[in-house]
């Protein structure tokens, strides 16, 4: 249950009655151990409620519910009881208010509005991670990860106090444009690499998450595509010889491959 001011929290019981020989039930709600009756809800017949003061320092309730009955038979009543499984209620004083928006391209910068959010705070899609940045206690923002365009994905914050929904977003396709197409370079050379976008990155700036198969051989900063701009240029430096590949996925056909080559000096 998400935390509110006043520290009281409703609980809702729907009772139905199976049989016309069932009389005088009593619902009542049993916490950590003491007994309260619960009463009639003005919403609906046969539902019952009870608000319950949490102690000052609690943030955890053990419950159950338990009815008392008569059943009639032979014109005997005999008394009766039906009750639940324990259950247990964790106050949330984190919980999510909304996404800012609920679809964009791979690597866009989206914000998700809340309270009581921490650094420890993790997003993901569909359990795959996103990079998670954490702006403020009411807010995070997290980029875009590079899964499959044209899906729609089960957003979740992921803390110590528990893992909550989010939201449903939607990965549209995007394309990027890599020159030059392919690198050759000696240990210890530089030069530069563009990334060009169709369109102007989103507010947040876009993050190109750009992998390599010879991180030893590669050297070069995090990519990301300024607001409002359509292209950055990057200086990538020639380290260890070898022969392999960078990698960005989730454009254009899934996956953008720019071969590299590093030769001793």
């Amino acid at each position: 249950m998400a935390e509110n001011p006043s520290q009281i929290y409703t609980f809702s019981l729907r009772v139905a009655s199976r049989s016309n020989t069932v009389s005088s039930l009593v619902p009542n709600i049993v916490m950590d151990g003491k007994n309260f009756e619960m009463k009639k809800s003005p919403l609906a017949e046969g539902l019952y409620e009870f608000e319950y003061q949490l102690p000052a320092g609690r943030d955890r309730i053990a419950y159950y519910y338990l009815v008392t009955f008569n059943v009639e038979g032979n014109n005997v009543l005999t008394p009766r009881e039906a009750y639940t499984q324990v259950e247990t209620v964790q106050i949330v004083r984190r919980y999510v208010l909304s996404l800012e928006v609920n679809r964009g391209p791979v690597g866009a910068r989206i914000s998700v509005l809340g309270r009581g959010f921490t650094p420890q705070d993790t997003i993901s899609f569909n359990g795959a991670p996103a990079r998670t940045h954490f702006d403020s206690p009411n807010a995070l923002s997290f980029y875009v990860p590079p899964l499959e365009a044209n899906r729609n994905y089960q957003v979740a914050l992921h803390s110590a106090a528990g893992n909550s929904p989010v939201g449903t977003f939607r990965i549209d396709p995007s394309s990027i444009t890599v020159a030059p197409a392919s690198l050759v370079l000696r240990t210890g050379d530089r030069t530069s690499l563009t990334f060009s976008l169709p369109n102007p990155a989103p507010p947040g700036g876009t993050l190109l998450d750009v992998a390599t198969d010879v991180p030893e051989s590669v050297i070069m900063p995090e990519v990301i595509v300024p607001q409002g701009q359509t292209y950055v240029t990057v200086t990538v430096e020639g380290g260890k010889p070898g022969n392999g590949s960078l990698f960005l996925k989730g454009f254009g056909s899934g996956e953008v491959t720019v071969p590299v080559t590093v030769t001793p000096r």
